[in-house]
């Protein structure tokens, strides 16, 4: 039996054995150039567990041999911040405070963080599963660099196997992966995820000096030891994301079950209150737009008043949105946009369309043959309004739902000529 968790154990400790993140950490990019030039500027890693935020966090550190101080918003408070900062005073800028979970810290917390941060006391480096923008003060964002750090990629969870493999094979023992999608699955792409498996496995394949893996095995003792493999809270992330898809199933007990066990967990209601929101947003949509009203109205509710009484708010929402009408038209209609603008570029705007405020710009012929469409009957008149090479090009989709329907019919008779 290990005496600390693998994942701890097989911490990487420079960036050349840190797997995935290139977008930050690969030749070139902006971690790496801030290592090698020794300047680095107060930042946020943004993403979910198990990606490498606190890891990151580390080599930066002991990369420039920086004093490295390490808070946890949940259990330091103000005190604890200026205990840090005091000390860091004589390093003469040469301290890394890393705060892991700062979306959890104060406003007076945060507060307490900004002279030193300003004056160059410490680098902060804050770690957070939570968009910055909405649990950051203004003052202490605006200080830092926000890096988002996506989900590992198949291939970098195998980098990070085949690492774990040979550590065992080091320690005595040969793994022989014979099925390895269970894991990877499993894991979400989360690296804490995939050696919690690995180790839950290789521990009840006893001391045999051999372990064969297989996708039932992985299957079958994760799911016995639940308890064991959550043991860092991974379970927190299947709770809601079996939350978010009762809702979107339509399935109002399920989804009160789920919201159930967040309260009793002591989770956070604005998280709930922020992912009822865009719930409301990706898969309720045009088929009752007043499902976003209210979750709206529900988030300042929650921020308002919070435990215990926003548990009524948060259910009278869950099960407004999980009861329903449902369409995704307007997170496809924009996914379909995106990739257009991916695959064609910055095209040039039609010249009736563009803005046209000086003299100049109308000789141009800037915004000749625009037509007003108040000038016309009904308030519609057809004229292109996409760039020629896109032009008559369908992104929005209208869904099987009632609301819907009759958009369908009223864009049917306007724009029958676009496909």
């Amino acid at each position: 039996m290990l005496s600390a968790p693998l994942a701890e154990i097989l911490r990487p400790e420079t960036l050349s054995d840190y797997a995935g993140q290139q977008h930050l950490t690969g030749e070139g990019a902006v971690l790496q150039k801030a290592i090698a030039t020794g300047t680095i500027p107060s930042m946020i890693f943004w993403g979910p567990p198990g990606v490498g935020k606190t890891t990151l966090a580390h080599i930066v550190a002991r990369s420039l041999d920086m004093h490295f101080f390490t808070l946890s918003a949940i259990s330091s408070g103000v005190k604890e911040v200026r205990s840090v900062i005091d000390q860091a005073v004589p390093m003469q800028g040469r301290a890394i405070l890393f705060i892991d979970e700062i979306h959890r810290f104060s406003k007076s917390q945060q507060d307490s963080l900004l002279g030193a941060v300003e004056r160059g006391i410490v680098t902060l480096i804050g770690a957070t599963t939570e968009n910055p923008s909405f649990e950051v003060i203004p003052p202490l964002l605006s200080r830092c660099q926000v890096y988002v750090l996506k989900p590992l990629e198949v291939s970098d969870l195998k980098t990070l196997l085949e690492k774990a493999i040979e550590w065992y094979r080091q320690q005595g023992v040969v793994i022989v992966v014979e099925e390895e999608e269970a894991l990877y699955r499993f894991s979400g792409g989360d690296a804490r995820k995939l050696y919690n498996a690995l180790q839950l496995v290789v521990t009840a394949g006893g001391s045999g000096g051999e372990v064969k893996i297989t996708n039932a095995m992985v299957l079958s003792l994760v799911q016995e030891n639940l308890a064991m493999y959550d043991k860092q809270g991974e379970l927190h992330y299947d709770v809601i994301s079996a939350f978010i898809k009762s809702v979107r199933g339509s399935d109002p007990d399920g989804a009160v079950y789920w919201l159930a066990r967040m309260v009793e967990g002591g989770e956070d209601p604005k998280f709930i209150a922020r992912r009822l929101i865009i719930l409301a947003a990706e898969d309720i949509g045009l088929a009752n737009p007043n499902a976003l009203l209210l979750a709206n109205a529900c988030f300042d509710t929650v921020h308002k008043i919070g435990w215990p009484e926003c548990r009524i708010v948060l259910s009278e929402t869950t099960l407004y949105l999980a009861t329903s009408p449902k369409s995704n038209s307007a997170y496809m209609a924009i996914g379909k946009a995106q990739d257009m603008v991916q695959q064609t570029g910055d095209l040039p705007v039609p010249l009736h369309l563009r803005n046209a405020p000086t003299g100049m710009m109308k000789r141009m012929d800037y915004g000749l043959g625009y037509k007003y469409a108040h000038d016309y009957p009904g308030n519609f008149v057809r004229q292109e309004y996409l760039p020629d090479k896109v032009k008559g090009k369908k992104l929005y989709h209208p869904g099987q739902n009632p609301s819907e329907i009759k958009i369908a019919e009223r864009m049917k008779g306007w724009w029958e000529v676009r496909k």
